[in-house]
């Protein structure tokens, strides 16, 4: 992608990956240089990230000061028409939950004085099975969306119009699905397995056209990676017994402050949190154009920086991991820019 050389010399570490602590790095960037901060910083007390950078700080409040010191300076990075998107999730700590989420909320918006104009719930299809008799497996976790000003830049007729012109599309006889049959063609499943395969590509095909899902991925043994989580019953389970499994999209996407999206695995590396593309995708796509700059401070196996350069907006990420930097270095080399994401997903 052609960078401007004003953009360029305005902004360090524009279309980078950089190593390193953010709290640090981020002093390093102007007031008011980038369109959007999209990120995933590590939970509190929940994975182990190589012992490095935040989430294993004694205390919720420990924890909480940190994150949002972290946050004021995205705060003064952004622009006033720029929108800030922070995910969550949240600890158990001594049977109770510590709404480690909704803490930072609240001291955001009161240290920083911005607004928080929604709480998108990303709803998780295939949790991660726990063997919980006393409660319920968590599926859902918040994302939370700032703003500095009322000026924020905001695409809602773009984003629903982009669901419409997807199943005229498809209405019109597009080649909707082509891709996975060729798939299952080259896959090593049985006779009878492709078979199965083919009729379930044709009825997800027929619930798209019918507007019944907004899209939908198939997944097949031997070419893609595993599902996420995958205990006896789970997306995994469909891929060793059927050989494939098919997750679709529905259009509850953010017109509902609903974001219905599957944690699917990388075969990259071994991050622990793989944060899904279609997630910023949905983000981006409702807050930014083509050109933007995105910022992810908590960068991890490079999501946010993959999406960003297919969709032909700029990126700045950091991360204090060097095994993760590589990870996200070798992704994002390998995306080709592509600002038509009709049919990205499909």
């Amino acid at each position: 992608m052609a960078v401007e050389r004003s953009v360029k010399d305005s902004i360090p570490y524009l279309d980078e990956i950089v190593q390193g602590d953010c709290s640090t790095l981020l002093r390093h960037l102007p007031n008011e240089c980038v369109d959007a901060v999209v990120t995933s910083p590590p939970y509190y007390q929940q994975r182990d990230y190589g012992g490095l950078g935040l989430g294993n700080e004694s205390s919720v409040e420990e924890y909480i000061e940190k994150l949002v010191a972290i946050f004021e300076q995205c705060v003064r990075c952004v622009k006033r028409t720029g929108s800030i998107f922070f995910n969550i999730g949240d600890k158990y700590v001594d049977g109770s939950l510590a709404l480690a989420p909704y803490l930072f909320a609240h001291a955001a918006t009161q240290r920083t004085g911005v607004k928080l104009i929604n709480i998108i719930t990303w709803v998780k299809p295939n949790p991660e099975p726990r063997q919980y008799r006393r409660r319920l497996v968590s599926s859902t976790e918040p994302i939370f969306h700032f703003v500095k000003s009322e000026e924020y830049k905001y695409f809602y007729d773009r984003f629903m119009a982009h669901r419409d012109v997807v199943r005229q599309r498809v209405k019109a006889g597009n080649n909707i699905g082509r891709q996975y049959l060729e798939l299952i063609e080259q896959s090593d499943l049985s006779p009878e397995q492709k078979q199965e395969a083919r009729l379930a590509l044709q009825q997800a095909i027929a619930e798209v056209q019918r507007g019944e899902i907004a899209s939908f991925r198939m997944k097949i043994r031997g070419i893609h990676s595993e599902a996420y989580g995958g205990y006896e019953g789970g997306r995994k389970n469909h891929l060793l017994k059927k050989g494939f499994t098919i997750i679709r999209m529905y259009d509850r996407a953010l017109k509902r402050d609903v974001i219905e999206c599957p944690v699917i695995a990388s075969k990259l590396g071994n991050h622990p949190a793989v944060y899904p593309e279609f997630l910023v995708q949905e983000l981006l796509s409702l807050t930014t154009e083509v050109g933007d700059v995105v910022l992810d401070p908590f960068l991890g196996s490079g999501t946010t920086a993959v999406v960003a350069k297919r969709m032909g907006r700029h990126y700045v990420g950091f991360e204090i991991n060097p095994s993760y930097c590589q990870i996200a270095r070798q992704r994002v080399n390998e995306v080709e820019v592509q600002p038509n994401l009709l049919e990205f997903f499909v």
